[in-house]
């Protein structure tokens, strides 16, 4: 008689360990219970991968204001206060400024060498009408008065990057007095979010006096690791929690995706804008950006049908009126309360959803018997 390598037997039995172990008996479940089963046919459903992110709410950049002085002087006078509202125009100081005088003197200097200018080239036409002068002298004067323009269009365009109106100029060529006195004024309507200044400082165009923003309207800001760099798009769906309003979750799209690397953080920069009529939403505040994917239909489980048995996921399958087999399953991640199925399953099979354990003690009981 020829006996079997010990060997081949070991790879023989091998494959019958495997089928023993993924083959469970059918369970015929009594009436009692089935009152505790409740069997649902699954099917396909939208589902959206998702990706959650630290990110922090932030001021809409585009309608926020850095409101500074124009011309270097003193500050003489100021009534805004941090969270102060203010409309467009709204005087919010007072600067005075020598330089602001000279560049007035300039201007009226040069309007009156224009006025002078202009009636020497006047009376030069009527001599030269009268033969008593050649008309090299009125072109000489008529150059002179070019100049003498060039001169008042400079002064003035200096007065009005000084903050000056055309109505201030109007003013200033009527009534010919120097006013050293600026008032320094809101160029957005908002709320003030930052002072820089005191009476009696003396600034310098450069210099930030006040940040005014539109907060009716907020930023949340995050930064997506440039692995994941291609994973976030423009208009994708996305969801904020915020730490301090526990309660509140917040739906739009993103924005704006950036696109460079910053290269210190080895991020890239992703927005989402976010309404703030009630302004709860406080700039600085901690939050997490949620990002989901555009749905897709993908054949999906609840994922309380789901059990670990082996230390491997598997679900009871309805195969008759009362009668029910455990069947291994190889699932996806979860999506919510519902997971993706990969194999196992096919679509309208009739699972277990609740009862499962109840069912899972008596294939136990019976597997002992």
């Amino acid at each position: 008689m020829t006996l079997l390598n010990p060997l081949f037997l070991i790879l023989l039995l091998i494959p019958l360990a495997i089928h023993a172990e993924n083959s469970f008996p059918v369970i015929k479940a009594t009436s009692t219970l089935m009152k505790r089963v409740k069997v649902i046919a699954i099917g396909e459903d939208q589902v959206h991968d998702s990706f959650r992110l630290p990110a922090r709410i932030d001021l809409d950049q585009q309608h926020v204001a850095r409101i500074g002085a124009t011309v270097t002087g003193r500050i003489i006078e100021t009534e805004a206060i941090l969270g102060q509202e203010v409309r467009k125009g709204e005087q919010i100081a007072t600067l005075n400024s020598t330089e602001l005088g000279l560049a007035q003197s300039a201007y009226l200097k040069a309007s009156s060498q224009v006025n002078l200018r202009r009636l020497a080239v006047s009376r030069a036409k009527r001599l030269l009408a009268s033969d008593v002068i050649a008309a090299a002298e009125l072109q000489e004067r008529e150059g002179v008065l070019t100049e003498a323009d060039v001169d008042l269009r400079t002064a003035t365009d200096q007065l009005r990057a000084f903050g000056m109106s055309d109505s201030d100029l109007a003013r200033l060529s009527k009534e010919r007095k120097i006013h050293s006195i600026l008032p320094i004024t809101a160029s957005i309507q908002g709320t003030i979010v930052e002072r820089k200044v005191t009476v009696g400082q003396v600034v310098q165009p450069a210099d930030a006096l006040f940040t005014v923003a539109n907060l009716s309207h907020v930023w949340v800001v995050a930064e997506l690791p440039e692995q994941q760099a291609s994973w976030a798009h423009k208009g994708d769906e996305a969801e904020v929690t915020i730490a301090a309003l526990p309660e509140t979750a917040l739906s739009g799209r993103i924005i704006y995706v950036a696109d460079m690397v910053d290269p210190d953080t080895r991020t890239v920069t992703v927005r989402m804008e976010l309404p703030n009529a009630q302004r709860n939403l406080k700039p600085h505040m901690l939050a997490n950006l949620l990002i989901r994917k555009q749905g897709i239909q993908e054949l999906i489980l609840p994922d309380s049908a789901v059990l670990r048995v082996n230390d491997s996921d598997h679900v009871f399958v309805e195969t008759g009126p009362e009668e029910f087999q455990l069947r291994p399953v190889k699932l996806g991640i979860r999506y919510g309360d519902v997971r993706r199925v990969l194999e196992g399953l096919k679509q309208g099979d009739k699972v277990v959803v609740e009862g499962g354990f109840h069912l899972n003690s008596e294939r136990q009981r019976k597997e002992l018997e």
